[in-house]
């Protein structure tokens, strides 16, 4: 994990995450229902995710939900990847009865 502290920004109107990650633009794209939140797909260049940009990015959008006080569904698969990892740390984000 890189540790690099990104300026993310919720583009509610595309209903998407965005940060600029060495000068290219990165997404996390999501629905939201009620006090849910659907992290469906992560927009990323595979040597970012390689370098371990697509955790850094994920924490700072998981921070954002949680200060949100809202719940999160990982239905990306790297999301969901990154969910099971650090299960123990974001377990309280999941709704009651999702279980990865």
């Amino acid at each position: 994990m890189s540790e690099v502290a990104l300026e993310v920004v919720d583009n509610e109107f595309l209903r998407q995450f965005e940060t600029t990650i060495e000068g290219e633009k990165a997404k996390i794209e999501y629905a939201q229902q009620e006090r849910k939140i659907f992290l469906t797909k992560l927009i990323m260049s595979e040597e970012h995710i390689e370098k371990g940009f697509a955790d850094d990015f994920i924490i700072a959008v998981f921070s954002i939900i949680e200060d949100r006080n809202i719940r999160l569904v990982p239905t990306s698969p790297i999301i969901a990847k990154f969910m099971k990892k650090n299960r123990r740390k974001y377990k309280s984000l999941l709704p009651v009865g999702i279980n990865l």
